[in-house]
């Protein structure tokens, strides 16, 4: 009983290496998951980046769906018609649709593939360019069924832009302030002691 049971000191074997399994009753069995914020941001930026690919191909090539292709001509058409300072600059329906055909797809497969800051920047030049496109709208007098999809994904973006740029908040076991060498929980959330304030 007496060597199965205690170590050499006396003391109970789970004492004898204290350090480690501190840390192991002090790790948290879900740090290994995704949080939910890291669990939304990816979901989102997925969702949004295959969108964007598939949109801005429609806008290259008629190859997805040659009825999706022609309805885009003509209304790139009626935009640079609205806006006769783009003719002016030397910009074409043609230049402008496939422009901004070629940024959707860029910026939807660094949203899709690409991991860190770049997402945020694709992100923010998707936004801009919904932005852009629900302008034209207005400015040739769409109805709202015809722009209702990029106000819903104009929305989506703002949401994941914002949920992204938060501060990431540490877990309670992370929130540990170091004094003489030891980890001690920060004062205001450090259980209180009895009879003490």
């Amino acid at each position: 009983f007496i060597p199965t049971a205690f170590n050499g000191d006396g003391l109970p074997p789970t004492r004898a290496g204290s350090q480690s399994h501190k840390a192991s009753l002090g790790a948290d069995p879900r740090g290994s998951m995704a949080s939910p914020r890291t669990i939304t941001i990816v979901a989102l930026s997925v969702a949004l980046g295959l969108f964007f690919v598939f949109m801005g191909t429609i806008k290259l090539t008629p190859r997805l769906s040659r009825d999706a292709y022609n309805e885009m001509k003509r209304a790139y058409k009626s935009y640079v018609r609205a806006l006769p300072m783009l003719k002016k600059m030397g910009v074409s329906s043609i230049l402008l649709r496939k422009s901004i055909g070629a940024l959707e797809v860029a910026c939807g497969i660094v949203m899709t593939l690409v991991p860190g800051r770049p997402k945020d920047v694709a992100n923010f030049l998707l936004l801009l360019l919904v932005l852009a496109v629900l302008f034209f709208h207005q400015l040739v007098g769409d109805p709202l069924k015809r722009y209702a999809h990029a106000l819903v994904f104009g929305i989506l973006l703002t949401c994941r832009l914002l949920i992204a740029r938060q501060p990431e908040e540490l877990p309670p076991e992370k929130r540990m302030l170091s004094v003489n060498g030891d980890e001690q929980p920060l004062i205001h959330e450090a259980a209180p002691e009895k009879g003490k304030m």
